[in-house]
């Protein structure tokens, strides 16, 4: 085995450097790069009437059960009571949390009693962000996960 002189001492500790260097340059990049933005340009001024739009939309009483199965994306608008409600211009981002490359904002159509887009997902979590307004204008905003699998 050869003799550790300086200059090994010093190859070492400038690699190791070198690579601590790289990963970090290349996890800030990966993260820059991959980040989808504001959700709003001033959180103060959309913060204003959070409580009002709040209260509002809790007043409609409506839930949201969104499904995925066999390429088809289905929203399911029901009232306290447990019927089903027709909403207007509804807004659907569907998308990663993680990055917006794989953002889309399919068409729904009304079948029935639910709403549904034709989208393929691949496997993993998804954000569905719906936006849509009640017959007498309150708007309702809700974000949903959605598993797909397999």
């Amino acid at each position: 085995m050869a003799e550790l002189k300086g200059k090994h001492v010093l190859a070492i500790t400038v690699g190791s450097f070198v690579v601590i260097i790289a990963v970090n340059l290349t996890l800030a990049f990966k993260a820059v790069s991959t980040f989808p933005g504001l959700e709003v340009k001033n959180s103060y001024v959309a913060g204003q009437g959070f409580n009002a739009r709040k209260a509002a939309q809790e007043a409609l009483g409506w839930t949201l059960a969104p499904k995925y199965s066999d390429g088809r994306v289905e929203l399911a608008f029901t009232d306290r009571d447990g019927l089903p409600v027709r909403v207007d211009d509804l807004q659907v981002l569907i998308g990663r949390t993680t990055e917006a490359a794989n953002d889309v904002w399919p068409e729904f159509v009304l079948a029935g009693d639910v709403y549904f887009a034709r989208v393929d997902l691949a496997r993993g979590k998804w954000m569905v962000k719906v936006t849509a307004r009640a017959p007498d204008g309150t708007l309702f905003e809700q974000r949903s996960e959605l598993f797909v699998q397999g």
